[in-house]
């Protein structure tokens, strides 16, 4: 007795639910995701025991008194704008950003008026920021 045989379909899985369900989830990841661009001002602390007298050296100086008051290279600005402490430090400078920028503050001043100098300083594209200390004196 001869049996036909039966023929066997041929198995396949269908990947096209699959990869529909990865580009939804790559869209999903990428919507979802924020992007970012941070930027740092790296800020070289001289060290409190060891001062150094740079006098040599053209720097910009800026100096910040106990009211928040600024005052670039000896001279004071009317405000405390960020602007006006820009136009300042833009006018003294020039084009040359390799200058040491130097900041002078009060002890007792606002940490504010510290920042926005430091943040004025890097809209400028100086690279060479520090804040000047003192030696603590002995007891």
């Amino acid at each position: 007795m001869r049996f036909q045989r039966q023929r066997r379909e041929e198995v396949s899985v269908n990947l096209t639910p699959l990869i529909d369900v990865v580009f939804l989830l790559l869209i999903f990841f990428m919507v979802s995701t924020t992007f970012t661009k941070e930027t740092h001002l790296e800020v070289d602390l001289p060290e409190a025991s060891a001062a150094q007298a740079q006098s040599d050296v053209q720097s910009v100086d800026v100096v910040i008194n106990a009211e928040g008051n600024y005052s670039v290279n000896g001279q004071p600005l009317v405000n405390t704008q960020a602007v006006t402490l820009k136009r300042a430090i833009q006018k003294i400078a020039g084009d040359d950003r390799s200058l040491p920028f130097v900041i002078t503050a009060d002890g007792s001043t606002s940490h504010q008026s510290v920042v926005t100098a430091m943040d004025v300083a890097g809209q400028l594209g100086f690279s060479k920021l520090s804040i000047t200390t003192r030696v603590p004196e002995s007891r």
